[in-house]
This record gives structure tokens, sequence and C-alpha cells, in this order.
């Protein structure tokens, strides 16, 4: 990190301190790397990062003298970030997306090898879905919404939730493992899960992946309806909606939410949550 012109102040020049740390966080920094980055004197980062280290927020490595952001700054983050979780923070988009379309809404969110409907917004054309009602969970790779979390995932995680959930989705019937892995880069490389998989019978579905700063996907927004809604003509207005409510917000997403570590937890005293009941057929979310 470097700057063209310094502040004056103490407050601004910690938080230029920290944001260096932040960006050397997996190796630590020592203070003469810190100084150059931020464009302050040796003397003037040290007394800097002492005192953040008297706050609690810095912490100093003693053998290697590195210094790092200390777990206490990131429980603070965490507490400052927590505006009432993903479910909250998506809820709006839901609500205009199911009265801009006309169709059934649905937010999905990784838990493991599995995505979990987090929320719904329900549409006026009946449908049956595959992770059934809030609450209700599929494997990663079934279904839009799952498929488009599972695509977007860090290599090293997708290809271990591949080889953990192959034999789950074959019993759909219509997978295998040269379909599931061009079903996922043809995900990539359109940015959307988008077709009727044939698995039920006049349904349809299209989903986009919400992803981290780190550009790691942690959830979906996916439109659940009935395949004459989902034609040729229409996709390409649904896909630009779903992805602009999904750019909206990713930058808001508070990598500390506990929702995105125990999604169904944070349903708990969901009343939708209580009179869930395992779908009897797949759809498109």
């Amino acid at each position: 990190m470097t700057t063209t012109s310094t502040p004056t102040g103490g407050v601004p020049r910690a938080f230029l301190v920290i944001r260096a740390l932040a960006e050397l966080q997996a190796e630590g920094g020592r203070v003469t790397q810190i100084a150059r980055n931020v464009g302050l004197t040796q003397a003037t980062t040290h007394r800097l990062l002492q005192s953040l280290v008297t706050e609690g927020v810095v912490e100093q490595d003693e053998r290697s003298k590195l210094y790092r952001l200390s777990i206490d700054f990131f429980a603070l983050a965490a507490k400052a970030g927590d505006g009432g979780g993903l479910r909250a923070l998506c809820r709006p988009a839901l609500l205009r997306l199911s009265a801009s379309l006309g169709d059934s809404i649905f937010l999905l969110v990784r838990s493991g090898f599995d995505a979990v409907c987090l929320d719904r917004s329900e549409g006026p054309f009946p449908i049956r879905s595959f992770s059934g009602d809030i609450g209700g969970r599929i494997a990663l790779g079934v279904g839009q919404g799952a498929l488009a979390i599972l695509a977007f995932l860090p290599e090293a995680e997708r290809e271990e939730v591949i080889r953990f959930n192959l034999s789950r989705v074959r019993e759909y019937g219509v997978y295998d493992e040269v379909y599931l892995r061009t079903e996922i880069e043809k995900v990539r490389q359109q940015g959307y899960a988008g077709r009727n998989t044939g698995l039920l019978e006049g349904m349809a579905g299209v989903a986009v992946p919400i992803c981290d700063r780190e550009g790691r996907a942690v959830a979906a927004l996916s439109v659940g309806t009935i395949a004459d809604r989902l034609n040729a003509d229409r996709m390409p207005t649904v896909v630009e909606l779903l992805k602009r409510e999904a750019a909206a917000i990713s930058p808001r997403i508070n990598p500390f939410d506990a929702t995105l570590r125990r999604p169904t937890q944070s349903l708990a005293s969901s009343p939708a949550a209580q009179k869930i009941e395992l779908p009897q057929a797949p759809s498109a979310d």
C-alpha cells in the first residue's frame, strides 16, 4: 500500500497503519515495511503500532517481531458489521425481484456441502422447489441456485465438494461427473445457472451467485417459475435483474456474519422454519 498524500493527525495515521496491516495479515509486517507502505517515518509508525497494541487491536509476535491485526480487532469488526445478517440484507432485493418479475425468488446460502434456503418471496405461480420451504437443504450442484454457488467456489473447495457430492447428485438420474463438470464450466463462463434441467416437467429456473469481497460465492439469488415464463426472449432480462441485485449485495456482506457459518441456526426463530416439510419432487430454484 502506498500513499501520495500522508494525512496528519493521530487517528488518520492509525487507520493508515491498520489498513496496511490488513494487506499484510497473512504473513505479518515489520515496522520498516509498514512505514514504507504508509509513507511515515519508522519512529512514527512504531509509536502508532505500540499504541494499537496497547488498545488490543494489534499484536506483535514475540519471536518474529512481526505485527498483525489481533483477534480482538476482528471480533470488534464482527460486532460493528452485524446489521441483521444476510437474510435482512437480501430481503429487499427478494421483494423487488418478486414484484418486478412476478415469479418466486429464493435466497440460498452455502452450508458445507449443501445449500440452504434462507429466504423466499412467493410469486403467483405454484411451483415446487429443490430446497422446499425456508430452511430446506439440497446438495451443492443440484438446482440452479446450488449450482451457481458451487460453480463460483475457489477451485480447491469446488473440487472437494464435487468429490463428496457426486454420489448424491447421481441420485437424480441425469447427473454424472462429466455432465456436472460441463454444467459448472458453462455457469462460470456465462455468470449464471439457467435452464430447464428436465428433472421436473414444466419447471425452469435461473440463478446468479452472490460473492463476498474475495470473489467467493456464499449465496445465490434464484428465480423459480414455470418453463413458459423463462423462454429465450425473457431470460436475458431476468438474468440482468438478478445480477444487478447480487452486485449491489456483494460489497455489503459482513464476512463475520454468523449466518454464513451456521445458516440453519439463524432460522431457528423463523415461523416458516417450524413448518418445513421435505420436498416431494425437485424443481428449478
